[in-house]
C-alpha cells in the first residue's frame, strides 16, 4: 500500500492494544459496586464498556441498575470511587498482549517515534506503562484528559503530528477498536487494528481500517514490508 511507504512515526493506544486491562477494571468496578450495595458485574460485560473513556465507563456500569436520573445523582460519588480503587490496583491483574515487547523494539529498530495515545486518565496511564516496563519506548503520551478531547476526535493523533513535526500521513495508528480507526480517518492517519482487543463487544471486521494485524510484531514487520518489497508481506 503507497500510503505506508512514508511513515515516520506510530501513534498505539494502550488498552485492548498493548495491555489486557480488563481484568483491572473488573476488580475496580465491582469494588465500587459493593460501595453501592450492586452485585458485581462479569468480566464480558464490562469488558464492551471500555475503550471510550471513564466518564463514559462509569455511566453505562451504573445504568445496568439505575434510571437516569439516579446515574446523574450517584455519578460523582461513583467516580470518585471508581479511580480510588483503580488507583490502587493499577497494573496488579494486567498482562501484556503476545509480542507487544517485540513488537514496540521492533518499530523502535526502524526509526520509528512512538507516541501512546489512550483515552484512559493520564493519572492511570502513566504509572501503568511504568509498572509493565513501557514507558521508555515512549516520547509521547496523552491520556484521555491530557486535552480538550478523547478518541475518536481526531485532536490527540493530530497533536501527536504536531509534536513530531510530521503530516498525518507519515504516521501510522495502531489500536483495536472503532475508536482509533474513527480518531485516526479523522486525522488523515493510516491505521491498523489488532484482532484481539475490546472494541465494545463488536467484530473488528466491522471497522474501517487500513489492515488487520495479529500482533504489534505483526503491525512493525507489515510496515518494514512497505518500506522494502522483498520482506514477505505476510501479516
Amino acid at each position: 500500500m503507497q500510503k505506508f511507504a512514508d511513515i515516520q512515526a506510530a501513534i498505539i493506544d494502550l488498552d485492548g492494544t498493548m495491555l489486557n486491562t480488563a481484568p483491572d477494571f473488573l476488580v475496580a468496578i465491582n469494588r465500587m459496586r459493593a460501595e453501592f450495595s450492586l452485585a458485581p458485574l462479569d468480566l464480558t460485560t464490562i469488558t464492551h464498556f471500555v475503550g471510550k473513556g471513564s466518564e463514559n465507563l462509569i455511566q453505562r456500569v451504573l445504568a445496568t441498575d439505575f434510571n437516569e436520573a439516579e446515574v446523574t445523582r450517584h455519578f460523582a460519588q461513583a467516580m470518585a470511587s471508581y479511580q480510588k480503587h483503580y488507583l490502587a490496583i493499577n497494573g496488579d491483574y494486567s498482562t501484556l498482549y503476545p509480542e507487544v515487547l517485540e513488537g514496540l523494539q521492533a518499530l523502535k529498530a526502524q526509526g520509528l517515534r512512538l507516541a501512546c495515545v489512550t483515552n484512559k486518565p493520564i493519572a492511570f496511564t502513566t504509572p501503568l506503562l511504568a509498572k509493565m516496563g513501557l514507558s521508555d519506548f515512549f516520547s509521547v503520551v496523552y491520556g484521555g484528559d491530557s486535552l480538550p478531547r478523547k478518541k475518536p476526535d481526531p485532536l490527540p493523533l493530530l497533536q501527536v503530528c504536531l509534536d513530531f513535526h510530521l503530516a498525518p500521513a507519515q504516521v501510522v495508528a495502531i489500536g483495536d477498536s472503532s475508536n482509533d480507526a474513527q480518531a485516526a480517518r479523522a486525522a488523515g492517519c493510516p491505521v491498523l487494528i489488532v484482532p484481539y482487543g475490546y472494541n465494545h463487544g463488536e467484530a473488528v471486521q466491522t471497522i474501517e481500517s487500513d489492515g488487520i494485524v495479529e500482533t504489534l510484531l505483526s503491525a512493525a514487520q507489515f510496515l518494514l514490508s512497505r518500506k522494502n518489497p522483498i520482506i514477505s508481506s505476510s501479516f
